[in-house]
């Protein structure tokens, strides 16, 4: 498996890649995510982004408090982006992080997992990008494949606690990428 915390920073560069291609009269389209329009989705992972170096400094949500809720886009939703996506990557950087607790909604969990699953979401919301505004649908294979072996065993836990959509059905022989998604609750 790739180091975790390269591949959240990949999966940011790509989502990053995809959010360039977002044209004016886009923000408001549908995504595969049925809660969010395409600004509704970016406005969640800059606000995950936003959170990374608060969660990972050991901070609890309790002491964050609202900082974050509601719109944090702003004007220029790419800028507003890119600025947290670089403090959630040097914040995965920082020396401990991987360590650390983050004292998530549902309970601590050490950093490098947390990482994980900023990772995933990061990589399955670019394909929803992609797929809301006619971008590139097809994710870096290691990534994917990062990211599968992962969701293999976290999947349960994402299913009961309902933050994923039901699993599609794959055809046989369905690429890697199209498993993932189907798992996600994503029909490619």
């Amino acid at each position: 498996m790739i180091d975790i915390r390269d591949a959240y920073r990949r999966a940011l560069d790509g989502f990053g890649d995809r959010l360039h291609l977002v044209r004016p009269g886009q923000w408001d389209l549908p995504t595969p995510c049925v809660d969010w329009d395409v600004r509704g989705l970016v406005n969640h992972l800059v606000t995950e982004n936003l959170w990374a170096p608060e969660l990972l400094s050991g901070r609890t949500a309790a002491e964050v408090g609202d900082a974050f809720e509601g719109d944090v886009l702003g004007d220029d939703p790419v800028k507003a982006f890119e600025a947290s996506a670089q403090g959630a990557v040097q914040a995965v950087y920082a020396e401990g992080a991987l360590t650390s607790v983050a004292h998530l909604s549902f309970g601590d969990v050490p950093g490098e997992e947390y990482i994980t699953e900023l990772f995933a979401d990061a990589l399955i919301h670019t394909w929803d990008l992609a797929r809301a505004v006619g971008g590139p649908e097809r994710l870096d294979p290691d990534l994917v494949a990062s990211c599968a072996e992962w969701f293999a065993k976290a999947w349960d836990g994402y299913r009961e606690a309902g933050v994923i959509g039901d699993e599609r059905d794959v055809p046989a022989g369905a690429d890697q990428q199209t498993r993932l998604l189907a798992a996600w609750g994503r029909t490619p």
